[in-house]
């Protein structure tokens, strides 16, 4: 088996990036997006501003397979802050790979190095083959989320 390297994102990667983000929105069913939304998106990734989300792709012989974005945020009840993982995508010929195991462990590591213990992400209750894996790598929590009615 070849060996999955988990790296930052570069600005390279946009062409193969947008590809597995697309199809990230397509599973989520938030198809056809704007150009703009692209653009935008990878912009803040790259800007290396600390406050903004951080991206990481994994890769094998310089294939891009899957995506993580995350971002350090403050909390009332952690000092150190936690860590938000918004995104994980791996593209559907690579799973069951570790690809996206790796980049849940390449953002552990992330959170470690910068001292915030907490990391927690959301799914899609139907994300069955995702929840699978982050029942291995995470503790599934009590809280139900809701959001602002839209208007």
């Amino acid at each position: 088996m070849t060996s999955i390297d988990v790296r930052p994102l570069m600005a390279g990667d946009k062409t193969a990036w947008q590809q597995l983000y697309a199809g990230y929105h397509a599973f989520y069913q938030r198809p056809d997006l704007p150009q703009s939304f692209f653009d935008i998106a990878f912009g803040r990734l790259l800007s290396g501003d600390d406050r903004d989300f951080r991206g990481l792709v994994a890769q094998t012989d310089g294939t891009l397979l899957g995506l993580v974005h995350y971002v350090f945020h403050p909390h009332l009840w952690q000092r150190e802050g936690v860590c938000y993982l918004q995104d994980l995508f791996t593209d559907p010929a690579a799973r069951g790979r570790g690809v996206g195991r790796a980049l849940i462990n390449a953002v552990y590591d992330a959170a470690d190095q910068a001292g915030v213990p907490g990391v927690y992400w959301m799914t899609q209750e139907f994300n069955y083959a995702g929840r699978t894996l982050y029942d291995r790598v995470g503790t599934r929590t009590p809280f139900i989320k809701y959001s602002r009615p839209s208007t």
